[in-house]
């Protein structure tokens, strides 16, 4: 039984009182940091601000049931909020809502393709994205991530969606248009997070510094009410409201592409990040059953307003530190994030989007993996695969730049080979 229901394994540890102490806790732990965080994905889907929540709650309880990871965390993250903007944006206008229903629709074409593979038993079919792919693919979107912020972390007008090389430009030519009052916003909230960091496990830096930055805003416009700082929008509820996927033909088509492309980088980013943890716990994991579990979680997660889903490198880590034993953990997460949206929710509209910014700069920071870019470039062979991806990711369609990253590896393991 405990092959088709995997929580039936570890539900038994919960009747120790110190096991559930610890998940629980760990769940507030993680409900806090991704208060944040989904607000700051949201955004860098092109999504509006809630539906990072709303992708926090449903997928990650499904995930924690029928995964086989212990402590990965399934939600919203970085690079797949990323590629849904570059993938979805030329489709629709970010944030309105056929560009929401054509999100939505996405997730559930992964899901489905996710279970497709899982039902076929194809989880060696993942060894050939290769670990170079993830670190270059990553990189190139932590580039991304802040080429997309640029505008709202100095208040510039760059054009929505603009490349690195137009950002640059544009940047360039409107430095007189930089707004004080928002980039100091901005680079507060990035020193507050970065001068809280010893203390991260008290209470999550990022709070901490949208909290700050948010506070900084409201004594700005207290000082000159005339000042206009942007804001993100009001969240309309603490529960994920029912939707629907467009099954049309038409849609269908539209999105084949891009769904596989997105199933093969949201499989990737998640089994990296469950055989990490497993592997650091000395736990097994059953590749298989995590492709189940995530295809699931995004399916069903397509009906409850998510867009789609993967394991949370950043979540999954703070869920470790918190203590988190079992997946327990991350439903107590979703459990405590509706609870405290219900108080938190009304004063949203008062972060500013260069505290958002901000948070998003910081997690692209941490996407470089340095120490390993170091490695894999001292490497020949993996130096081309590291490069092909990375300049892929900020020239081709994301969707693309995967395909062709996995492509380049596989000509590369070609040509070591003896």
């Amino acid at each position: 039984m405990t092959r088709y229901f995997p929580f039936l394994a570890w539900w038994p540890l919960l009747r120790n009182r110190s096991v559930l102490r610890a998940d629980v806790l760990a769940g507030l732990t993680g409900a806090i940091v991704v208060l944040p965080q989904g607000v700051a994905f949201a955004t860098l889907a092109g999504m509006p601000p809630a539906y990072g929540l709303y992708s926090a709650m449903v997928p990650c309880i499904i995930a924690a049931l029928f995964g086989s990871s212990r402590v990965m965390v399934t939600g919203p993250a970085n690079a797949i909020s990323l590629t849904v903007l570059a993938i979805m944006a030329p489709l629709a206008q970010p944030e309105s809502a056929r560009y929401v229903q054509l999100v939505i629709t996405l997730a559930f074409m992964v899901g489905i393709w996710q279970l497709l593979l899982a039902l076929a038993r194809a989880g060696k079919l993942i060894n050939f994205v290769s670990h170079t792919v993830i670190v270059g693919f990553t990189a190139g979107a932590a580039v991304l991530i802040v080429n997309s912020q640029i505008r709202n972390f100095f208040g510039v007008d760059i054009t929505r969606g603009a490349s690195v090389l137009q950002t640059v430009l544009q940047f360039t030519a409107n430095l007189t248009q930089i707004q004080p009052v928002t980039a100091a916003i901005g680079g507060l909230t990035v020193l507050t997070a970065l001068l809280w960091q010893p203390l991260n496990r008290v209470v999550p830096a990022m709070l901490i510094a949208v909290v700050v930055g948010s506070v900084v805003a409201a004594f700005a416009r207290w000082v000159d009410p005339t000042l206009v700082i942007k804001t993100v929008d009001a969240l309309p509820g603490a529960l994920p409201p029912l939707s629907m996927p467009d099954l049309s033909l038409d849609t269908l088509k539209m999105l084949l592409i891009p769904s596989i492309a997105m199933t093969l980088l949201a499989l990737a980013e998640a089994v990296s990040i469950a055989q990490a943890l497993a592997k650091r716990r000395n736990e097994a994991l059953d590749g298989n059953q995590e492709f189940l579990g995530q295809g699931l979680a995004n399916v069903i997660g397509s009906f409850f307003s998510s867009y789609p889903a993967s394991g949370s490198f950043n979540r999954s880590g703070v869920n470790v530190a918190a203590g988190a034993i079992t997946p327990f953990s991350a439903i107590t997460a979703s459990v405590f994030l509706v609870a405290i949206l219900f108080f938190v929710a009304p004063l949203a509209q008062f972060l500013p989007l260069a505290a958002v910014a901000a948070i998003l700069f910081l997690v692209a920071w941490n996407l470089i993996d340095r120490r390993e870019i170091g490695y894999l470039l001292s490497d020949k062979f993996e130096r081309i695969t590291l490069l092909a991806t990375f300049v892929a990711t900020l020239v081709m369609p994301l969707e693309w730049a995967i395909l062709l990253g996995v492509g380049v590896s596989l000509v590369v393991k070609r040509l070591r080979a003896p």
